[in-house]
């Protein structure tokens, strides 16, 4: 272990700093006193993060001189791009990031992936995450994949509704799945990024439980007391639905595979990795919920 490790002075780059997960991770590692460099496509919409210390800098993997961008970093957190609207851009993209980091001379890239992203996996963009997966074990670099699962927080996209209307439409059937706030992935981040540990390894961040749509809506009832009454259809039904309500094409198809994800059950896996990275426990869906009731009940 170099010096440098021991004594904690590595510096630390996040790349999408702008969005929820990368500014909260740059948060956490600015409260350990860690030197930190926040990467965004629009480094000005960093300035709260420079206040706080951290320095910031324009990272585009669609820069070919993406790689000063990087220089000085000795670890990275590559958190994965929002480009699923063309098929392909954001695999190119994190190709891009990976050669880029062995050209600035970064020593190990801590990458958010999903579970299970093997080729037979129905979700649309599992490609991306395996492909990104493949290119850093061909790579010289070191690496940790922290396999995300679903997180808690994107419940507020549809439990709302479902609160409101009493019904909650899905084709995911008897499944489980495990969630996982945002907040433990940040933490489970930080951690792995101000590790000194230099050996490649792969985490899947779950949440403590694994449940069935029923057993969420049912736990949902019991928090925010109203009764919610799931309703099973097909694919191409959720499909239509999810349309009408003006979602765009490449997320219907999105949000379709993560429920034919789950009724095949690939997204179950419950693991102690937040415990193993950060120390703490990962807070339940029952928390979460009890945590959060004003967003879910926006008009209470």
């Amino acid at each position: 272990m170099s010096e440098t490790q021991k004594s904690g002075t590595e510096t630390l780059l996040v790349t999408g700093a702008g969005g929820k997960l990368g500014r909260r991770v740059v948060e956490l590692l600015l409260e350990q006193g860690r030197k930190v460099i926040a990467g965004s496509r629009s480094p000005e919409k960093l300035a709260d993060l420079a206040a706080k210390g951290a320095e910031t800098r324009r990272v585009d993997f669609d820069d070919p001189a993406v790689a000063s961008a990087l220089a000085g970093a000795d670890r990275l957190l590559l958190i994965s791009t929002d480009a699923l609207a063309e098929p392909g851009l954001r695999l190119r993209q994190h190709k891009a990031a990976v050669a880029a980091a062995e050209a600035a001379g970064v020593k190990h890239v801590v990458y958010t992936s999903l579970p299970n992203p093997e080729p037979g996996s129905p979700v649309t963009f599992a490609g991306d995450h395996y492909g990104t997966e493949q290119a850093l074990a061909a790579s010289t670099l070191g690496w940790t994949i922290l396999r995300n699962t679903w997180y808690s927080d994107n419940l507020l996209l549809s439990l709302p509704h479902a609160l409101a209307t009493g019904q909650w439409f899905t084709s995911a059937g008897d499944g489980l799945v495990t969630h996982v706030t945002r907040e433990d992935c940040a933490r489970a981040a930080a951690a792995a990024l101000a590790s000194s540990d230099p050996e490649s390894r792969i985490y899947t961040i779950t949440g403590p439980e694994a449940l069935t749509t029923e057993g969420i809506a049912a736990l949902a009832a019991e928090v925010f007391g109203k009764p919610v009454v799931v309703i099973q259809v097909s694919d191409d039904d959720l499909a239509k639905g999810l349309a009408g309500a003006g979602f765009p094409d490449f997320f219907v198809r999105a949000l379709v595979s993560f429920d034919v994800n789950t009724r095949v059950g690939r997204a179950s896996e419950v693991t102690d990795a937040v415990r193993q990275l950060t120390g703490r426990e990962p807070q339940s869906l029952r928390a979460f919920f009890e945590a959060n009731k004003a967003a879910f009940l926006p008009a209470a």
